[in-house]
């Protein structure tokens, strides 16, 4: 060999060594593969019954996590007396009988039309169809009186295209009609992201949405199928609707998040937050599960979703506690992330820190894993951090795959968007996959998403990737930025002062 070729040879072994070192020193490397397989058997345990929000496994859960962040020495908000930020739901039942009569058509509940709300009830009443809704422009009420009638409106906005922002257009969508006068309301759905038979399996099921802070009016209101516009006639006269139903019953159930701090080591940048996030919450047993099931297996454990980033949160509470990064770290764990997003999304309204403060969002969620050589990051390119978030990975011997399945529009239906909206730059750091296939969907919201079926080697990885990239974060000297135009640039302009 010769000399020079010899010498150049060592100086790049030994750079290579001093790169890897200090890697191999940090609290990531010190993980365990048994103590996050351990985390991860609990939390997807039959016992915890799906870990439905308001059911008693996900109180099991969240008290799971925060005797963890106590024994990690991880502390409550500033303010807080313990780790739970509570977050009450309202609960509806779905309607057990039901009977719509529009004109000469008679509709049958579950599968023409839903209740979405209402008291138990029996009216007959006219119709008065008003666009979508939400104006009172043309397309809208256009000072139309609806006083004693029935409002008849199109699902959603025209900017409403996700299931979060339909929902929400339909609930403000009732208050007004509640507030004109209205009896009741009905909504056509004509097409939209989901199939009909999918929006009936779920508005006929049991219902959870934030309560409201002040009473919103039980207006009885139904999502009717109008696919083939067959209704037709409730848009261009008016017609006679009689309404028989049992209405949903409801009540008022509390529910947490669960949040720690680690507080940073700079004596400027401890100000500024990275938040770490995933939720801990899935879908029940049997028919809360919204699948097929059998007597033998009625529990859908939950175990990729989202026990998986669950545990990849308590790995990174474990290693950035024992050796803090510049910027100050929130651990939080969300829950009802499968009743639509509702534990971030009340989170993001209601703050434990000003979200000024909260510079980046590193979420973790997916619905599972069919390639174990990399990470799927949604929002890689946009969100800031894309060098941080490969070197991690990298460190661990996993590729990066940017915005897999980009026709499921996955940016804006995880945790992530809440934070989003608000301006906070937040991809989704996920188990890998490039799209969705049978590997996937084999256990994706089904009861064989067990603990006995997941790569804990592959855990341990994604785990330690997901802690390292947020160390990255929290110590690069400047916060992270979206990417010029991005459609949530606007509000980080506004949340910063940009």
């Amino acid at each position: 060999m010769p000399k020079t070729y010899g010498f150049l040879l060592t100086g790049f072994l030994l750079s290579a060594i001093a790169v890897a070192q200090p890697v191999a020193k940090l609290p990531e490397s010190k993980l365990s593969r048994t103590e996050l397989e351990a985390h991860l058997r609990f939390l997807a345990a039959d016992e915890l019954q799906g870990r439905r929000t308001g059911d008693p496994g996900n109180f099991i859960a969240a008290r799971y996590l925060a005797e963890q962040f106590r024994a990690l020495g991880l502390k409550p908000v500033a303010g807080q007396p313990d780790y739970y930020q509570k977050v009450p739901f309202l609960q509806s039942k779905p309607a057990a009988y039901g009977k719509l009569l529009i004109g000469n058509d008679s509709l049958q509940l579950g599968k023409q039309f839903v209740v979405v709300s209402g008291p138990e009830t029996n009216l007959k009443a006219g119709t008065v169809y008003v666009g979508y809704g939400l104006t009172e422009g043309a397309d809208g009420y256009n000072g139309r009186d609806v006083r004693g009638k029935i409002v008849v409106a199109q699902v959603g906005s025209p900017d409403a295209t996700t299931n979060r922002g339909l929902l929400a257009a339909s609930e403000q969508k009732r208050k007004i009609a509640a507030e004109k006068g209205a009896v009741g309301l009905i909504e056509l759905y004509t097409s939209g992201t989901y199939p009909w038979p999918i929006i009936t399996r779920a508005l006929q099921n049991e219902q959870m949405t934030l309560a409201p802070a002040t009473p919103v009016p039980t207006l009885l209101h139904l999502w009717v199928d109008n696919g083939k516009n067959q209704l037709t006639g409730l848009k261009d006269a008016v017609q006679t609707v009689s309404v028989q139903t049992s209405g949903r019953a409801q009540r008022i159930v509390d529910a947490v998040n669960v949040a720690g701090v680690i507080e940073g080591t700079d004596p400027k940048l401890k100000n500024e937050y990275v938040l770490l996030s995933a939720h801990f919450d899935h879908v029940g047993i049997g028919k809360q599960g919204g699948r097929e099931y059998t007597s033998a297996d009625s529990i859908f454990n939950g175990a990729r979703d989202n026990a998986f980033g669950t545990v990849a949160l308590l790995a990174s509470a474990k290693a950035l506690q024992a050796q803090r990064p510049k910027r100050s770290i929130l651990i939080l764990a969300l829950t009802a992330e499968e009743m639509g997003l509702l534990g971030s999304r009340y989170y993001a309204e209601h703050p434990l820190i000003p979200l000024k403060q909260t510079v980046f969002n590193l979420n973790s969620d997916g619905a599972g894993y069919n390639d174990t050589t990399l990470v799927s990051v949604v929002g890689l390119d946009r969100t800031g951090a894309k060098t941080e978030i490969e070197t991690a990975s990298k460190a661990f011997g996993l590729s990066v795959f940017a915005d897999p399945a980009p026709e499921q529009n996955l940016f804006d239906r995880s945790d992530n968007v809440s934070f989003a909206v608000k301006g906070i730059p937040a991809p989704t750091f996920s188990a890998g996959f490039k799209k969705f296939d049978d590997e996937l969907m084999k256990y994706y919201h089904q009861p064989a998403d067990n603990p006995e079926t997941v790569d804990f080697g592959y855990l341990l990885k994604f785990s330690q990737a997901f802690s390292y990239a947020a160390r990255l974060i929290a110590n690069k000297p400047a916060r992270p930025q979206w990417v010029a135009g991005d459609k949530y640039e606007a509000a980080a302009k506004t949340l910063y002062g940009q």
